[in-house]
């Protein structure tokens, strides 16, 4: 049962639990990890039948362009719609998308990726609005002392939706194909868009968008531009993710590379699920151990040290044939990546201020876009150009050129101490 949102608990509870005494934020919680589940079950059915279409590595990296595309064209809006509308209608609206593209992908039959490519599209469109929308309403959920605890929990859930939703979607691929998975996705994200309604933020204390809309389309770009710290954990991330991301290229590792033996596609659909699912492992286990043990002191160093140790696993992880060492390796890059993001959410969150936090989540989104689905089309462009171990090698020692060339350039950012102070 989920339950009642009367109001917050008002009894007192610094642990590493704080945020879930909240009943807004377990409500918010609910319809993050239905719509997470969905949305990844989806992504792993959706790559595996663009590779199966075509057997083309680069065809994968175009899906993260097909995705990114949306984002960056509407990012001058989607900000000011979070800022100006109530951000919870926005979520429900986004979501309720989502699972109508899933019901769309179910009752294709297609012979070549471009429906797929569409819908995927729409997808991201759909994302960009409700992504900065997510990220700009939890502070409504739970006082500032609590805020810290929130995101980790938050990034926590995040990584689990991202080790079941692929893990449940290479099973269902290799049992009941693509359609049961696309189904899945639009029963999960219905029952998403429902419960969405009825979450229940606190008001916020300050006005939203109200200048030119001119001026208030780049409002988020300026505002980053002059906080250096903000700039410097978002701009890490982007640039080392989008040099060190293999992830769109293992459904290549498991049909073609990783040596499982002579088994079939069925196997072989479920290695992909595993695979995909191993970097979210490492990350929930990182982000529980940091709900019990806080970044502490010398956060800004502890963010370059794990974007290093990232591009290490993936270098590791590239070079592999072995399917141990090579979950191994993506479970080690996901947790370097979560200690990465709690810092950088963070930072962001608690260096904005509310009336600007849906056009600087926007801004963040696009850079994340840049990072993950612009990383994709690289990752697939370089493996078209040299080969997929080869371009995998390649993007972990730029990842390792990324972070030392922040170090240098980034000393407002490497000299963060705690987070919990501004």
């Amino acid at each position: 049962m989920i339950p009642s949102l009367a109001g917050n608990d008002p009894r007192p509870n610094t642990g590493p639990t704080a945020a879930w005494r909240h009943p807004a934020y377990r409500r918010y919680q609910f319809v993050r990890i239905a719509t997470i589940l969905g949305l990844q079950m989806q992504s792993v059915a959706v790559a595996w039948q663009v590779y199966d279409l075509t057997r083309r590595p680069l065809d994968l990296g175009y899906l993260g362009l097909v995705q990114f595309l949306p984002v960056l064209a509407l990012w001058p809006i989607t900000g000011i719609v979070v800022d100006r509308f109530d951000r919870r209608t926005v979520v429900s609206v986004g979501i309720v998308v989502y699972a109508l593209a899933a019901a769309a992908l179910a009752v294709m039959q297609p012979t070549t990726v471009t429906p797929l490519f569409i819908t995927l599209a729409i997808v991201a469109a759909a994302r960009a609005f409700g992504q900065p929308a997510s990220q700009a309403l939890l502070p409504h959920l739970v006082p500032p002392e609590d805020f810290t605890n929130a995101v980790t929990w938050t990034s926590s859930l995040f990584q689990l939706g991202t080790i079941v939703g692929p893990a449940i979607g290479g099973l269902m691929l290799g049992f009941v194909g693509v359609r049961g998975v696309y189904l899945s996705t639009a029963v999960l994200c219905t029952l998403a868009a429902v419960v969405a309604q009825t979450v229940q933020a606190r008001p916020s204390a300050t006005p939203g968008v109200r200048g030119p809309l001119r001026d208030e389309m780049l409002a988020g770009v300026r505002f980053v531009r002059s906080q250096p710290v903000v700039l410097g954990a978002i701009t890490l991330d982007l640039f080392a993710v989008l040099l060190g991301g293999a992830v769109a290229l293992l459904p290549v590792y498991a049909r073609d590379i990783i040596q499982v033996g002579d088994v079939g596609d069925g196997a072989r659909a479920v290695l992909f699920g595993v695979l995909r699912a191993s970097p979210a492992f490492g990350a929930t286990a990182m982000a529980i151990f940091l709900a019990f043990n806080p970044v502490g002191a010398r956060a800004g160093r502890k963010m370059y040290a794990a974007v290093a140790v990232f591009g290490v696993a993936t270098i590791a992880f590239g070079l592999s044939t072995n399917i141990w060492l090579s979950i191994i390796a993506l479970a080690i890059s996901g947790a370097a990546d979560e200690l990465s993001v709690v810092v950088r959410q963070t930072l962001i969150q608690i260096n904005t201020p509310d009336a600007m936090r849906g056009r600087v989540s926007a801004v963040n989104f696009v850079f994340i876009g840049i990072s993950n689905e612009v990383g994709e089309l690289e990752s697939g462009l370089a493996a078209a150009a040299i080969g997929t171990v080869p371009a995998v090698v390649v993007g972990g020692l730029g990842t390792l050129a990324v972070v030392a060339a922040g170090w240098v350039l980034a000393p407002a950012l490497r000299d963060v101490d705690r987070l919990d102070r501004r």
